[in-house]
């Protein structure tokens, strides 16, 4: 079956009571078992019956069933947030006197976990540029853990080449783990790529329209331990497992990815065409562009598409201001790939708390805004922008 037909008709575990087409919702605790010995192997992991909701349940098991058919994964784990799914994947990898080699370009929250949090327990950075291979090489040394990366760095928009990353990460023993939520992993291969690990917000395209909030580690089984060690010491001691309502509406999300994908990303392509025509930006920045200097490597590794995501560049901090104020259909929000359009000025909120020396590092500009291009009429988005630009 191709990908958005098994996104919809993955098999129950277990046949329902009443034939529901849909899983149903099992907001419930913990589950009765018919004697002691079952009892003792579901807790021990000798079966896959649920025994326990913080740790595992039918609703929440479905949701990761379906991502595991779409990915070819070995395992995935469903949790509370893109957030938790990072944090928990790095505590699992890392230890005390180990180094996680990364960039200076990443989303904020993972630039302070990694660069700040992480260092409380002993665990150092070394960032870089991942687009130098030689650079990386240097950046590694016997205590490193992994090589983490986004695969379209959030706000900057930079492509490393995940294959040339791979084959050091392979050559030095160490997993390549990557923030795949810019494009759905029904769209790519990250596997192929050479990916060991995928992070994945499932708040953004999977929730079906920004439901809820959601995370998944997508673990391709080619590092060793760390599905063992995600089972029996992430979920039981960090509780960090997703609810099984908001599994219910990633489930409902997933089935429609492949139809809201295709039009956010074409507006996404559309839009930033236009803008490019307007005086008054400076700079598009959106890696579907020919003119963008990551758009062959994209290509080559995500092929047709380029996501949701568009920023552009404004006169000063001031402008950008008048720009977002005057906004009348895109909305003032953060959160990335709702089905309406959202307008943030990265800067001054997602990234407000750094000092500027920190956010100069990260080549986070004053000037810069970034797009959410939703389900909306393309016309629309561009003359709400045009208005606001005046």
């Amino acid at each position: 079956m191709k990908k958005q037909t098994q996104a919809i008709h993955t098999p129950f575990q277990e046949r329902d009571a009443y034939n529901a087409l849909s899983m149903p919702v099992y907001h419930t605790a913990a589950y009765e078992f018919d004697n002691a010995d079952d009892m003792a192997d579901a807790f021990c992991g000798r079966t896959t019956a649920p025994d326990y909701s913080r740790i595992t349940n039918p609703t929440v098991t479905y949701f990761e069933n379906k991502v595991k058919t779409l990915t070819g994964a070995h395992e995935v784990i469903a949790l509370s947030s893109g957030m938790a799914a990072i944090s928990n994947t790095l505590l699992a990898i890392a230890a005390t006197g180990k180094n996680i080699v990364s960039s200076h370009h990443m989303f904020g929250n993972t630039y302070a976990l990694i660069s700040g949090t992480l260092r409380r327990f002993g665990v150092a950075a070394h960032l870089c540029d991942l687009t130098d291979i030689d650079e990386v090489e240097r950046n590694i040394d016997g205590d490193t853990c992994c090589i983490y990366l986004e695969i379209i760095t959030n706000p900057q928009m930079e492509v490393a080449d995940l294959s040339k990353l791979s084959r050091l990460a392979r050559a030095k023993n160490i997993p390549l783990i990557a923030d795949t939520t810019m494009i759905p992993f029904t769209k790519f291969t990250a596997k192929a790529l050479g990916v060991d690990i995928e992070v994945v917000s499932s708040t953004k395209y999977l929730s079906g329209g920004a439901t809820s909030i959601g995370g998944l580690v997508i673990d391709y089984g080619t590092c060793t331990d760390f599905g063992k060690r995600m089972k029996s010491e992430m979920l039981l001691n960090f509780g960090a497992y997703m609810t099984p309502h908001v599994a219910y509406m990633h489930t409902i999300g997933l089935e429609t990815l492949d139809a809201r994908y295709r039009i956010q990303a074409g507006n996404a392509l559309d839009l930033a065409q236009r803008l490019q025509s307007l005086p008054q930006i400076c700079r598009v920045n959106y890696i579907g562009l020919p003119d963008n200097p990551y758009h062959a490597l994209a290509v080559r590794q995500f092929g047709d598409t380029a996501g949701a995501m568009v920023t552009i560049e404004l006169a000063d901090k001031e402008a950008c201001f008048r720009f977002i104020n005057k906004l009348k259909l895109i909305r003032r929000a953060t959160n990335l790939f709702d089905n309406k359009s959202l307008a943030i000025h990265p800067a001054s909120t997602i990234f407000g708390n750094f000092t500027d020396d920190e956010r100069r590092a990260m080549d986070i500009l004053d000037t810069t805004i970034r797009l959410s291009v939703g389900l909306e009429d393309v016309d629309d988005l561009f003359d709400d922008i045009k208005q606001a630009l005046k």
